[in-house]
């Protein structure tokens, strides 16, 4: 049986310490810098919050968190495959490298899942690594027909 906890204010700082960890998956690295600073000050704001949620596993030996799933509700305007408009994203699932494949995140992403679906949420979206994408895809995740498109802003 893993242990997961529903996170909160103080594990804001090892929840970026990790998210640097997806970033390196990703995109190969991720500098620590002023990103970092605020997206902790972001989640000791609204964890716990009615609309945001992280699951964690600590590590066994003690020590800080080993491995989390971030995610956060948004409200669309509803529509006919999605009558309440309740929409989850899923931020950040990653595992420090010297514990994985000990099921933690899958224990973190099926803790998430519940509690979208205890909150309502219709759809829950994500991006997937290359690593990421197994584990996903055995929690229901499927590929989308959409094509994902994004504009930054040209500040």
């Amino acid at each position: 049986m893993i242990d997961v906890r529903r996170a909160g204010p103080d594990d804001a700082d090892e929840l970026m310490t990790l998210r640097t960890v997806l970033m390196g998956a990703l995109w190969g690295s991720a500098d620590a810098g002023a990103w970092m600073t605020s997206g902790a000050d972001l989640l000791r704001a609204r964890l716990p919050g009615s609309r945001m949620a992280a699951f964690v596993v600590d590590r066994p030996a003690g020590g800080g968190i080993a491995a989390c799933a971030v995610g956060e509700i948004d409200q669309r305007l509803p529509g006919p495959r999605d009558p309440t408009g309740l929409r989850g994203y899923i931020y950040n699932v990653a595992t420090l490298e010297d514990h994985r494949r000990r099921g933690y995140s899958r224990a973190c992403m099926e803790a998430l899942l519940r509690w979208f679906d205890e909150e309502g949420v219709g759809a829950v979206d994500l991006r997937a690594s290359p690593d990421g994408e197994k584990l996903y895809t055995a929690l229901g995740f499927r590929r989308t027909e959409h094509p994902h498109m994004r504009r930054h802003s040209p500040r």
